[in-house]
């Protein structure tokens, strides 16, 4: 029997092979892996350098009986990956590292930025081993995917084997193959055949390779070729878009909520009597969480006046006070210092400059004594006259700690020995 001119396997009973095309191979079919490998060990043996063995599924130890030395793709994967390493290590260096001044040859939109970022040095490799990394992985990948292709001749649209019927239907299911291509240097049609024969060859086919290419494989070139247009299409635009002006908006393709439909402060709205957009707030409305309605606490008002005590929800005790304590260092004491007596050094440094600067009050003086908890509570909220206000920036309760430490320091400094416990006392002077 025939299939596109080339014969199948020769058994008895068959038609013998034609010989009107150029001679590409001789293909021998094999009846179990074992004699497949014992083929191949035959044919490397041999000498024939131009060769495959062909088998349905993988085949432990076909590598060493035909001779396949060790792929030196991993080389060539390596060489790519650290090309890539360097690539993004120079590409980072010449972006912010570099100084564009000392290049002037170099084109302006090819220079590096030289962006300063919150006092961060130009160049710091922690901070580049991303950008390192993923461009090792790219180049290692891309020499892996295109090094196998080019060193195994790929891709190929046709092979002459794939003509044989014998070959098509059977090697994907139970067939082994042996294929001696008609190029090896020791190759000799009929001396090929009967090495063949000899090693166990259950039939021996000549496969002839045609000028004419199969047609079944024509719409995958012309497939490529439809693909390959297709692809420059969006490079060509990129390259409009970059050499070109327009008054139109960039395409925009993911949206996010960049142009929702909103109305803005000032568009009209008919759903309104004003027809205004922007509404005002409701009489009465307060802000999730902003109610605070509790004066003692928020306010250090109770009715009209200045509380004189701590609010019910604030547990005066040793845990506020130290709380108080380290919230006072952190705000309070650079101006008032650590013990409240104003010699902190902000305002110490400002007092020898001179000028406009008033100086910081004495927390533990008479006046500020007789002042009310409240009082103390709405100065660190508000401000008083050149203090600023801290109220944005301390919440509530940490505000009622700072007080209870004023007071614990205004105790402290006048506190009377006498009235001491005696033990306490022999405490203190032993110290």
């Amino acid at each position: 029997m025939q299939t596109s001119g080339v014969s199948t396997i020769e058994r008895p009973g068959v038609a013998a092979p034609r010989t009107d095309g150029k001679l590409h191979a001789l293909l021998a079919e094999f009846d179990s892996p074992q004699t497949l490998i014992s083929a191949c060990e035959r044919v490397r043996d041999a000498g024939f350098s131009r060769w495959d063995a062909h088998s349905p599924y993988p085949i432990h130890g076909i590598d060493e009986a035909m001779g396949i030395r060790m792929t030196r793709l991993p080389y060539l994967v390596f060489v790519l990956g650290l090309t890539g390493c360097l690539t993004g290590i120079g590409l980072q260096w010449w972006a912010n590292a570099a100084d564009a001044r000392q290049f002037g040859f170099v084109p302006t939109f090819l220079q590096g930025y030289n962006f300063p970022v919150s006092g961060k040095p130009f160049w710091s490799f922690p901070a580049n081993i991303p950008v390192i990394f993923e461009l090792t992985i790219l180049f290692s990948a891309l020499a892996a995917f295109i090094g196998m292709l080019a060193m195994n001749n790929l891709p190929l649209f046709s092979r002459p084997v794939f003509r044989s019927r014998a070959f098509t239907e059977r090697v994907t299911s139970h067939g082994f193959f042996v294929c001696i291509e008609a190029a090896d240097p020791k190759f000799n049609e009929a001396r090929a055949r009967t090495f063949l024969e000899s090693i166990g060859a259950l039939g021996v086919e000549r496969v002839e390779d045609h000028d004419e290419a199969p047609l079944r494989n024509a719409w995958i070139k012309r497939g490529a070729v439809i693909a390959f247009m297709v692809l420059l299409i969006p490079p060509a635009m990129i390259a409009k878009a970059w050499t070109s002006k327009s008054n139109d908006p960039r395409v925009h393709i993911i949206q996010d909520m960049d142009n929702q439909e909103k109305y803005k402060a000032q568009q009209s709205m008919p759903l309104f009597a004003d027809r205004r957009a922007a509404r005002q707030p409701l009489p009465g409305t307060v802000a999730r969480g902003d109610l605070r309605s509790d004066d003692h606490l928020y306010r250090g008002i109770v009715g009209e006046q200045f509380a004189d005590d701590f609010p019910a929800s604030v547990l005066v005790n040793e845990s506020l006070i130290r709380r108080g304590q380290q919230r006072f260092g952190v705000y309070c004491a650079p101006c008032h210092g650590l013990d409240g007596s104003g010699n902190g050094p902000v305002n110490v440094r400002a007092m020898e400059l001179g000028g406009s600067w008033v100086a910081a009050a004495d927390l533990a003086d008479d006046e500020r004594r007789s002042r009310p908890a409240g009082h103390l509570y709405n100065t660190i909220t508000n401000g008083i006259r050149t203090m600023p206000a801290y109220g944005d920036r301390i919440k509530p309760e940490d505000r009622w700690a700072i007080v209870a430490y004023v007071r614990a320091l205004q105790h402290a400094r006048h506190a009377d020995a006498d009235a001491l416990p005696p033990d306490l006392v022999e405490q203190l002077k032993d110290r």
